[in-house]
């Protein structure tokens, strides 16, 4: 059996979030056709150790994550042209790591992860696989002010240098994939995987509530949190016991904002599954996207229904037939629809759950990570 390693900037033992939860999944899915081992970037103590990231288990070796250092940062985008984050990402002791590695295919989560692989003496060797998780110019752009604006002219020729050099280029963004193509990489692909299924919510006996999600230093979720609160008033309108409840970390430094009627700001649920299964449905109303999409994929996989806009739902709109609602009228509609017809909501999650749960029943998610990794050509 060949040997996959991938290169990670979190510690996917000590560290939590979306990006770290899918790269979980895609190397529990690649231990289905290779043998799964990690190298990545970590405050704990450098080192190897057993792991049970995926089923058998996985060798995880941690390479020391330095704190920033703005001058060398600085002269190394001044000598090399690179961006802020792949300059950041490059290290010396995780260039020693790779080249010291057996793997026959290495496979960088997040493009500039790629970079101490181009630098190691695997390079040219080894097969190179590239996840991009989302475009770092849009991150930056979202959520770094001046400099991000500055920088993402620089993150878009790095993510092209860098995908140029890969044997294959997975997204979770099917523009995205486009744009990689348009850009001469054939081998870019939309991953369309989703969660496994997890125990269904029963949306009949859930109560008038919906739920908000995301934490919110990160801007997109903000604005997505006070449009909400600006659309709940005509929401909850003549609906006795409707309740929005709000789950994630408040933005630190953003002003307290008003709270209408039946709005409830949460920050972290002990039991998140537990709380998500007494709502009606989740509500997305994202205006910046793009990338990894988490709550949605959370939300499929037990079967709540999601009201979200294109920006919210993107390429898992086709994939999971959800319905967009961009248009505050339609969006405060469709809210009232969940909330006051039972019926329709059950039939709404229920259609959700279904094709999640097909979908791994015929192993798609399965067969789209053993193709990245095989850099078989996309179809």
């Amino acid at each position: 059996m060949t040997t996959a390693t991938f290169l990670l900037s979190k510690d996917p033992v000590a560290e939590h979030g979306g990006d770290v939860e899918l790269s979980r999944l895609v190397m529990r899915l690649a231990a289905d056709s290779h043998a799964v081992s990690v190298i990545c970037l970590s405050h704990q103590r450098p080192g190897r150790v057993s792991t049970d990231l995926v089923e058998g288990g996985a060798e995880l070796q941690r390479v020391a994550k330095s704190g920033v250092r703005p001058l060398a940062l600085l002269t190394d985008t001044v000598r090399t042209g690179r961006s802020l984050a792949h300059a950041r990402f490059d290290n010396d002791d995780l260039v020693a790591a790779i080249s010291a590695s057996p793997a026959d295919v290495f496979v960088a989560e997040h493009s500039y992860m790629a970079e101490s692989f181009l630098r190691s003496t695997q390079f040219g060797g080894a097969r190179f696989v590239v996840n991009t998780h989302v475009s770092e110019s849009l991150v930056w752009r979202a959520s770094r002010g001046l400099l991000g604006r500055l920088q993402a002219g620089r993150l878009v020729r790095d993510e092209l240098r860098v995908a140029r050099a890969a044997d294959a280029v997975g997204t979770y963004d099917a523009q995205e994939a486009e744009f990689y193509r348009a850009n001469g990489i054939a081998s870019a692909r939309w991953l369309d995987i989703t969660l496994p299924p997890a125990a269904q919510v029963d949306v009949a006996g859930t109560g008038r509530r919906l739920v908000l999600m995301g934490t919110r230093d990160w801007p997109p979720n903000q604005e997505a949190f006070l449009t909400a609160l600006r659309l709940w008033p005509q929401i909850a309108a003549g609906i006795p016991g409707a309740e929005l409840c709000v789950i994630g970390a408040k933005h630190a430094k953003a002003k307290a904002p008003h709270y209408p009627d039946g709005v409830r700001d949460l920050g972290f649920v002990d039991d998140l599954a537990g709380f998500l299964g007494t709502c009606r449905a989740m509500i997305a109303p994202i205006s910046t996207g793009g990338g990894v999409r988490v709550k949605i994929l959370d939300a499929a996989r037990m079967g709540l229904p999601v009201v979200g806009t294109t920006a919210a739902v993107g390429s898992l709109g086709d994939l999971l037939e959800l319905g967009v609602h961009d248009d505050d009228a339609d969006f405060v509609g469709q809210c009232r629809r969940l909330l006051l017809d039972v019926p329709a909501a059950v039939a709404a999650g229920d259609r959700l759950y279904a094709l999640n749960r097909q979908y791994w029943q015929q192993r798609r998610p399965h067969r789209a990570v053993e193709a990245l990794l095989a850099a078989t050509p996309p179809r």
